[in-house]
């Protein structure tokens, strides 16, 4: 295929493209050079991307059916011709790719001896993705295996561990990073005839430039898993593992004679690494005592004398010094002859607590977050010995994420500049290191939560809110003491409710309330009038609620007063007695005046109740001899029932 065609791309600019990926790799001191096994597929021309080189963003995009063909045919020589073939016949589904990845659909139709015969039904199904299964299978038949005669199917995965491609085999989804790496395998392995291994084959038939051949010789760091972690660890291309030790945060040089003899140094002149990872976070220097030594971002590489076999992690967490290293890497620790050991980012870089913060909050902000920047890490890797449960993400008044330890926030301090300083100690007595083994928290008591508290806008001034930060309003129809809001009005206007009311300073606790609803509910009042929340408000700040029909409003608690709305003057009424037995109301209908009071007796020895249905009154659950009343301070007729015997036990009261 020629992809470089598709993207549009002249000579020109694929000549800059293939010189910036050659000029990734790395020289370190002592003339190191390192590069990473998506470089190698990069400059051997076997994986070219999608237009912008091999992105991050490419290299974590599911593989598809029809790149698996294609490199299947680059590895065979045959992607040229198949790129400029014009059969006829195609596969159903074969325009649903770009015009060449056509020709290349219908080479493949019109050669089924090279085993790609499609999903079925006419189909190729080009865009779906690859399972690590199935590349291996592309990979073998690279090799010249053929299917059905030297492996089947369902052998795949073990048919090619022996052939030395295992590496990308258990992964759950197949990508095109894992392309680089199962590639790189394939290459370095022995045809299935002829002696010679698929790179060089390739290269006698000037599918790939022989030059480049080379780096698939250098010195391979692997990558082993870890068993129920989530995190891998390094291991020279023997498998045995390798080692920080927190010491080298303050000097390079600080493992030697007797140390040197239990924690070998790790050297690899020429080193190649994992796809994923960046060349440029290793290199090498020249120790004191003159020998090379390979670092990964910055910390000095290790083996431990004790660790016989491949996979042995036997120098793990020793001393609490000594710790594997991890990939992902965004933790380690350093340690300082004063200080003892403290935490670091992945690099060195130590990380600091304030002393004023408290669990769950930063209270650096502005000019203290430009001294001290935040520490932030999406995914957690933890050294042995730490628990990855004591770290956790807070997000910030300003909306910026903060990792934390314990709950409490990480920084960085401006003045350390490289792996080792600790210049941000004890500045201004309120700053410090974190030593993982014993901090507990900070010596800061955090406020006591309110569960009023107020906010401020520039158009609105003052106004109360909950304790989440959610708008708090008044309706002015209300009265003292007195919602009248009810049915369709409380859908939209929730009653705001606090079992326990504690305000920030500045507030008046005695300025808050509760009443109990004419529909039994339990309100809130300030100054005895109810709070409600507005049901379009969905965030801290929202304010849509104001002014709402000119009648709901948010609450000023420095110049409230009251609502407009005039308190209807009580009626001296009458007390009238409805009896409740055998599962009847002893009035199926009553008529009363404004201002009477009927009162409920149960005289059964089943629990009732009587409940209006549009809402306006509800008695609690009454037993034998218990009794509820209810004055009635509106005209109207008001059906209602016994909630727990509705469907038989109903009745009417007629106010006039």
């Amino acid at each position: 295929m020629n992809i470089f065609k598709k993207l549009g791309l002249t000579s020109a600019a694929l000549f800059v493209i293939v010189m910036v990926v050659s000029a990734l790799t790395v020289f370190a001191a002592g003339e190191q050079v390192v590069t990473s096994e998506t470089q190698v597929v990069a400059d051997l021309g076997i994986l070219i991307g999608d237009g912008n080189g091999l992105t991050d963003e490419y290299l974590n995009k599911e593989t598809t059916r029809i790149q698996a063909a294609i490199m299947f045919l680059r590895l065979k020589g045959l992607e040229a011709d198949a790129a400029a073939f014009k059969g006829t016949a195609n596969f159903s589904d074969a325009k649903l790719v770009w015009a060449e990845g056509q020709n290349i659909l219908a080479y493949l139709k019109a050669n089924p001896q090279l085993g790609w015969q499609g999903s079925g039904n006419g189909a190729f199904d080009p865009l779906s993705g690859i399972t690590a299964q199935q590349y291996y299978k592309v990979m073998l038949e690279a090799l010249g295996y053929m299917q059905g005669m030297d492996f089947e199917y369902a052998d795949v995965i073990t048919v090619a561990a022996d052939k030395g491609l295992s590496k990308a085999a258990n992964v759950s989804m197949f990508m095109n990073i894992h392309v680089a790496t199962a590639t790189i395998e394939a290459l370095k392995a022995t045809m299935h005839e002829g002696g010679k291994t698929l790179a060089a084959t390739l290269s006698d038939a000037k599918v790939i430039d022989a030059s480049k051949l080379a780096a698939l010789q250098y010195t391979k760091l692997e990558l082993k898993s870890v068993t129920d972690a989530t995190y891998s660890i390094f291991t020279d291309e023997k498998g045995m593992t390798l080692y920080y030790f927190t010491k080298d945060a303050a000097d390079v040089n600080s493992c030697v004679g007797g140390c040197l003899t239990n924690w070998p140094v790790y050297y690899a002149e020429k080193l190649i690494v994992p796809a994923g990872l960046n060349a440029t976070d290793f290199g090498s220097f020249t120790r004191t005592d003159g020998a090379m030594q390979s670092t990964y971002k910055g910390w000095p590489l290790y083996y431990f004398a004790k660790d016989t076999k491949a996979g042995d992690t036997l120098g793990d967490a020793v001393g609490k010094i000594w710790y594997v290293i991890q990939s992902p890497s965004t933790l380690a620790i350093g340690t300082s002859a004063t200080l003892g050991n403290y935490l670091t980012d992945a690099k060195g870089i130590s990380l600091y607590y304030f002393d004023k913060d408290t669990k769950g909050v930063s209270n650096c902000t502005g000019e203290c977050l430009a001294k001290w920047p935040l520490f932030y890490a999406e995914h957690i890797s933890v050294p042995m010995g730490l628990k990855a449960e004591d770290f956790g993400t807070i997000t910030r008044t300003d909306g910026a994420k903060q990792t934390t330890f314990k709950g409490f926030p990480l920084y960085y301090w401006v003045s350390d500049v490289k792996r080792g300083d600790t210049l941000g100690q004890d500045v201004g007595k309120v700053w410090f290191v974190v030593d993982p083994a014993k901090f507990s928290g900070t010596t800061a008591i955090p406020p006591v939560p309110t569960s009023i508290t107020v906010s401020t806008s520039a158009a609105l001034g003052n106004y109360l809110t909950d304790a989440k930060g959610m708008s708090l309003y008044y309706f002015d129809k209300d009265t003292k003491d007195v919602s009248n809001c009810a049915g369709p009005c409380l859908v939209n206007w929730p009653a705001f409710y606090a079992e326990t009311i504690t305000v920030p300073a500045g507030l008046k606790a005695e300025d808050f309330a509760t009443i109990t609803r004419a529909d039994g509910a339990k309100q809130t009042t300030f100054k005895g009038f109810p709070l409600y929340y507005w049901i379009k408000d969905v965030k801290s700040g929202d304010t849509l609620g104001q002014d709402v029909g000119k009648v709901w409003f948010v609450v000023d608690p420095a110049k409230f007063t009251g609502t407009t709305a005039v308190a209807p003057v009580a009626a001296v009424g009458k007390t009238y007695k409805i009896d409740i037995s055998n599962f009847a109301f002893s009035e199926a209908v009553l008529t009363i005046e404004v201002g009477s009071t009927v009162t409920w007796t149960n005289k059964d020895d089943t629990e009732h109740n009587a409940q209006a249905v549009d809402g306006s009154f509800k008695l609690p659950l009454l037993k034998q001899g218990e009794s509820g009343s209810f004055t009635f301070t509106k005209a109207g007729e008001f059906d209602y029932f016994c909630l727990p015997h509705k469907e038989h036990m109903t009745a009417k009261i007629i106010v006039k």
